[in-house]
């Protein structure tokens, strides 16, 4: 998929947001991606599930693991174009765990799957699940990096979409100083 068909697929699902938004992270910015509104048509996710499973094939995954609840559509479609496991790590007391019964073996090779990231803790912590459970991580993806590098994992990282928009602390946001008002999108609370 090229840079272009993805971006069109954002706007035609009105996924590309433009305000003031509190991040997960913490950090304030102009531009939020929703993936959600994306992936709620089965026809784009199928489509990001190949094309991050195309970048990703050569890590020889045996399952993939994302954390709830973003990135479990997308980790279900690139589980299924690699032909391997899709599970999820949720958070239960405030930290994110294996559930549901899923486990990995030392013979599991991880592939962390997230929709976007920004700072890279979300992925981080996931891969922290993973190896705690005794699999190995053998790499990360998403279909957006809006990190610009600053995101740096210890595997390997794909994406689809690197897109830079600008993140600032909030004690610094240009947002804030103009007394714009600040929406919380997503689906978990922001990190203190």
């Amino acid at each position: 998929m090229t840079r272009d068909e993805i971006l069109d697929m954002f706007q035609r699902s009105a996924a590309l947001l433009e305000g003031h938004f509190r991040l997960t992270s913490g950090l304030h910015s102009p531009g939020y991606l929703q993936c959600a509104l994306v992936l709620q048509h089965p026809s784009h996710a199928e489509a990001l599930g190949r094309a991050l499973a195309d970048l990703t094939r050569g890590l020889r995954p045996t399952v993939v693991l994302s954390p709830a609840l973003g990135g479990i559509v997308i980790g279900q479609e690139v589980g299924r174009a690699l032909g391997v496991r899709a599970i999820f790590a949720e958070r239960q007391d405030g930290a994110l765990m294996l559930r549901r019964g899923f486990l990995l073996s030392e013979a599991d090779r991880v592939l962390v799957i997230e929709d976007v990231v920004t700072t890279g803790g979300s992925t981080r912590e996931t891969m922290q699940v993973a190896t705690a459970a005794g699999g190995h991580v053998v790499g990360a993806a998403s279909i957006v990096d809006r990190s610009g590098g600053r995101g740096s994992l210890s595997v390997p990282f794909y994406s689809l979409l690197d897109i830079d928009l600008p993140a600032y602390e909030p004690d610094s946001c240009p947002l804030c100083a103009k007394g714009l008002p600040v929406v919380k999108p997503g689906s978990r609370p922001v990190v203190a």
